[in-house]
């Protein structure tokens, strides 16, 4: 479970936030939970020493106290684990959920060891950052998976889902305004120019598509959802074929169920394997026979994020 939000996403990357800020600061991790809780292990916030804070670690009922641990953690230059909930000395902090929390304080955390971790994520590239929980010192490693192993406490990082969408129209636009509202990097390719502006208008990423291909320079990785909204839909048997030979981990296509067996159908005369033309989604979306963009966007945004959860599980 990584500890960085997605970076266009509401909520301040505590990692990027305290790279940016040259003041001393507290890095607060979840290392255990027990129960229900609000926050994932593996969950981050940088506290400052102005007691500014980015990201959070429950629904606001424990920020306050964590700061003033941190600068308590600070001063004294050491880590420390606090423990919220079941079983903390701390009876007048409840947590709404009913669970425990176990949270490292790292106070002035080593900002290289951080720094790669943050190139690592712009390259898209995976890496555990293990802790060593009495010491607070840092290293990036290629493999481990997120929990704690005795002294030490680790954080996989795996890139966030990156969400290709090609298509014309409103059911293209508003898809991509919604991946972008909810944080995640996103990139709209289109032979539409009133397309693009409306996705523009809202942030998104846009090409414009002036033949049906996957552009060569378009980076794909295991961690790519490609989807596709035509209503002419002579413009997918090219870019499917070549999505279809991708790591992606979903590739799926607007249109019915007869629309769906006419895109089979050309794929097999194109030559695309029967294996790769079963990773092909549709029709697409949880919300069958959605017939409003809204709905659509949200029926098969829930779909990819339900796949991806199984893949990741």
């Amino acid at each position: 479970m990584p500890i960085l939000a997605p970076a266009s996403g509401p909520v301040k990357d505590p990692i990027v936030e305290l790279l940016s800020r040259p003041e001393d600061a507290v890095l607060a991790v979840i290392i255990g939970v027990e129960g229900p809780s609000y926050r994932p292990v593996g969950a981050a916030m940088t506290v400052f020493a102005d007691r500014h804070r980015a990201g959070s670690l429950s629904s606001g009922c424990v920020e306050a106290d964590i700061t003033t641990h941190a600068l308590d953690v600070l001063e004294a230059g050491r880590p420390e684990v606090l423990r919220y909930g079941r079983g903390s000395p701390f009876l007048d902090i409840q947590l709404p959920c009913g669970g425990g929390l176990e949270i490292l304080l790292v106070p002035r955390p080593d900002r290289g060891v951080l720094r790669d971790l943050a190139d690592r994520r712009a390259a898209r590239q995976p890496c555990t950052l293990e802790v060593d929980i009495a010491s607070g010192s840092m290293t990036l490693l290629e493999t481990g998976d997120t929990g704690r192993d005795g002294a030490v406490f680790r954080v996989r990082h795996e890139p966030d889902i990156r969400f290709l969408v090609f298509g014309k129209g409103p059911e293209a636009s508003t898809f991509a305004a919604l991946v972008q509202s909810a944080g995640y990097p996103n990139l709209l390719l289109s032979p539409d120019g009133e397309t693009l502006q409306e996705a523009e208008k809202l942030g998104c990423g846009t090409r414009h598509l002036v033949r049906a291909m996957l552009p060569e320079d378009v980076a794909v990785d295991p961690w790519t959802a490609i989807i596709l909204f035509f209503h002419d839909h002579d413009w997918e048997p090219p870019i499917l074929q070549a999505a279809l030979d991708t790591t992606a981990f979903y590739i799926g296509a607007q249109g019915s169920q007869r629309a769906r067996d006419a895109r089979l159908l050309m794929l097999e005369g194109m030559g695309v394997p029967q294996d790769a033309r079963a990773r092909l989604y549709g029709p697409v979306g949880l919300i069958p026979s959605s017939r409003d963009a809204g709905t659509l966007a949200v029926s098969v945004l829930a779909e990819i994020l339900a796949v991806a959860g199984e893949a990741r599980a």
